[in-house]
């Protein structure tokens, strides 16, 4: 940036320091530069930082300043001494003024000395570019005589001018040295976690049930790990822009949140904020895609690395769908169709489109293969794990969200994340681990899922959010082609700003994903759940200021596992997010 548009942005500044009257800024500049300030007068406030701001990301307001050829233009000048009628002479010759569009300084008085000396250092600039520029021809003698008299009598406004511009250039210089990126900024976020299970027994299984009714063995119920623990996740963020548009995030994470799955004895107390491929705080890159808009309001997501479509696209459930800030359960957080195509493995790569059909429509595509990096035999971007969703996105007014998704996916292992790891252990695999006709242990699956969910903001302090999923599975390549039937639903209840600005409570009740119906039986007993859990969940958050939140909560097991025999699991948590 020269130098003459740095003493062009330091006069705001220097007339907010002279002066407290003034109800807005000047924009001085020569008229090589004018072009290059701008200025969002629109702004509430019209403090430096915020011009700065607005200027950095290239927004223009429509009232950006134009550039001025004349004093008498600045209606609030008064043209009432010689060294005005001098600087007028100046600036109609040279043009090196520029104000605001309706022609005043704002503020409804006279320039004071501060003002007067950055018009005159603005034309004082322009003389010698024209001069640096061998068009001295151009510039009058008589206006060298006039600049060396008003120089002298603001010498000691236009030494201040001048300061502050190599204090503010010096600044610059060390700004630049140091900054990180031009393109790239740095997020980050931290979670601290005190967590525990409660209870009397882990669950087991109804199928373990009815098979040791069956055979009269006993059950072996192991107490549940009721230790209380401290944990942590760390995220820091790249997020890199080429085009201010688009965006390439790259996002590492260490973790050490234990499995509470093992604690409680089952896939229904798991955390929003477990996760990832390690739990030994091991740093690495967990997350890696490529965002850039398309069309009117569309865009299209690359994912590299653990692609999810709940971060793609729509999930409806926008107060507590964050795993940081919102639910506290795996389960509560979004219809659990969301989760297909990402297994766990950490690949996830794949594509995603949104993109709006009206005001009203917006129609979303994606596909994503678990293990699209692996060139053996089935596996790969297309023969291996994968999954499609379509999804079409209603919002008949701008209170309420509706969607209805559908994904078709295929497991080529065990079928083990067909409900992802949020129902009961038979909903995530319905076909069980057994020997298949090729001799295999395990049973390839294909699933149809479908799902409808919605959110609707009542008032500004209620939303009210829910889910309904339906699953189809099929037993790709068991002798039996068996086929089983899966069903899960919620309802939520967000109060956002509840007991002050940023805090929210939460309330989600609802059924985790259930086998109701199947065509396998082994050893005479129907792969069925034969009763019905219940998941209660209650939080609240509590922000203490924009960057550090607190958030008790407690999620209830009834029946877990779909079992009445088992005994009710309470697991608690106190999550303290850190953002930066």
């Amino acid at each position: 940036m020269s130098n003459n548009l740095w003493k062009s942005l330091l006069v705001n500044p220097v007339l907010l320091s002279a002066t407290l009257t003034v109800s807005a800024t000047i924009g001085i500049a020569t008229a090589a530069n004018a072009s290059e300030i701008k200025v969002d007068t629109t702004a509430p406030s019209t403090s430096l930082d915020q011009l700065n701001a607005y200027s950095n990301e290239g927004v223009v307001s429509a009232n950006d300043a134009g550039q001025v050829t004349s004093v008498s233009q600045l209606s609030d000048v008064r043209p009432t001494d010689w060294a005005f009628q001098a600087l007028q002479s100046l600036v109609e010759r040279y043009g090196c003024i520029a104000g605001y569009p309706d022609r005043t300084y704002r503020g409804n008085r006279a320039l004071t000395r501060y003002e007067f000396a950055a018009g005159l250092n603005a034309c004082l600039d322009r003389v010698n570019e024209l001069i640096a520029a061998s068009t001295a021809d151009l510039v009058k003698k008589e206006d060298l005589a006039t600049l060396q008299t008003l120089q002298e009598q603001f010498a000691a406004e236009l030494a201040t001018l001048r300061g502050r511009v190599d204090s503010l250039e010096a600044r610059t210089t060390t700004l630049e040295k140091q900054q990180f990126s031009t393109t790239t900024k740095l997020q980050g976020e931290a979670i601290f976690s005190i967590s525990g299970a409660q209870g009397d027994s882990k669950a087991v299984s109804s199928l373990l049930e009815r098979r040791a009714a069956e055979t009269g063995a006993a059950v072996a119920r192991p107490d549940v790990d009721d230790n209380t623990t401290f944990s942590n996740r760390v995220r820091l963020s790249l997020r890199t822009s080429f085009t201010g548009q688009d965006t390439l995030l790259t996002r590492i994470q260490g973790r050490n949140i234990t499995d509470f799955a093992g604690a409680a004895g089952t896939n229904m107390a798991d955390l929003s904020y477990e996760g990832g491929r390690t739990a030994d705080n091991s740093a690495f890159i967990d997350k890696l895609f490529y965002r850039f808009p398309i069309g009117q309001g569309g865009n299209v997501t690359l994912d590299a690395i653990n692609g999810e479509f709940y971060g793609n696209v729509n999930n409806f459930n926008p107060l507590l769908a964050s795993d940081s800030q919102g639910s506290i359960s795996r389960f509560g957080r979004f219809n659990p169709i969301y989760r297909q195509g990402a297994s766990g493995s950490g690949s996830g790569a794949g594509v995603t489109i949104n993109y709006p059909l009206s005001q009203a429509f917006t129609v979303s595509l994606g596909y994503l293969a678990d293990n699209g990096n692996d060139p053996t035999d089935k596996n790969g971007l297309f023969n291996g794990s994968n999954a499609a969703l379509a999804q079409l996105a209603f919002k008949p007014s701008s209170n309420i969200d509706l969607g209805f998704t559908y994904v078709r996916s295929y497991d080529r292992l065990t079928g083990a994340s067909v409900s992802s790891g949020t129902g009961s252990a038979l909903s995530n695999n319905p076909f069980g681990n057994f020997i298949n006709a090729g001799g295999v242990r395990g049973s390839a699956v294909s699933a149809d899922h479908f799902g409808v969910q919605g959110s609707f903001k009542v008032t500004p302090g209620l939303v009210l959010s829910g889910w309904g999923g339906l699953t189809k599975a099929h037993a790709e390549n068991r002798a039996t082609n068996a086929d089983a039937t899966i069903l899960n639903w919620a309802v939520g209840l967000a109060f956002p700003d509840l007991g002050g600005k940023g805090n929210m409570a939460g309330l989600i009740f609802g059924m985790p994903p259930k086998v109701t119906d199947s065509d396998l039986v082994v050893n005479g007993i129907r792969q069925e759940d034969e009763d019905t859990s219940f998941h209660l969940e209650g939080l609240y958050r509590l922000r203490l200021n924009d960057k550090i939140s607190i958030t008790p909560g407690i999620i209830v097991l009834f029946n877990p596992e779909h079992n009445n025999a088992n005994d009710t699991v309470y697991v608690g948590t106190i999550r303290t997010t850190f953002s930066f």
